[in-house]
């Protein structure tokens, strides 16, 4: 079977930035996503179609095909104020917030000077080429509840209560 459009794959990945550090790294076979369902980057998904089974191959993802170019106009600066009064903020911390269209947003704490609190709302791999070791484990039909959620579901999936 051939990785297309509404298939359950799952993958053993190892990903390194252009320095060859390890960024991520699944080798057990419990990473799986819904070919077609936008669940990985975009790079990656194009370079699986027509995969099969037990194929290996090593692909490089540039920035706009994966997580985007580092946009100056996510990272602000905000009082220390919206911030839990008790928590210490450092740098490096992560936060839910919300986007101005009203999305959840992950915002990375760049800098704490006094009261201000400098935040990025930049993915962490914003602007990174990713460099990808792959090899596909596994190819099987999505069930009609896995295209319905557009998600994974099952032993190595997302589970709903």
């Amino acid at each position: 079977m051939q990785i297309t459009t509404n298939h359950v794959v799952t993958l053993n990945y190892t990903l390194k930035d252009n320095d060859d550090n390890i960024l991520d790294k699944s080798d057990d076979g419990s990473f799986c996503y819904l070919h077609g369902a936008s669940n990985i980057i975009p790079g990656l998904e194009n370079a699986l179609v027509g995969k099969v089974s037990g194929d290996s191959f090593s692909v490089t993802i540039q920035p706009e095909e994966a997580y985007g170019i580092h946009d100056e106009a996510k990272a602000q600066d905000v009082p220390r104020s919206m911030f839990p009064p008790e928590q210490e903020i450092e740098a490096g911390m992560q936060f839910n917030a919300q986007g101005p269209d009203g999305q959840a947003v992950v915002v990375t704490v760049k800098q704490v000077e006094g009261d201000t609190v400098t935040v990025d709302g930049n993915h962490p791999l914003a602007s990174v080429t990713l460099n990808f070791e792959v090899i596909v484990m596994d190819i099987r039909d999505a069930t009609a509840e896995e295209l319905e959620h557009g998600h994974v579901h099952g032993p190595h999936g997302h589970h709903h209560d």
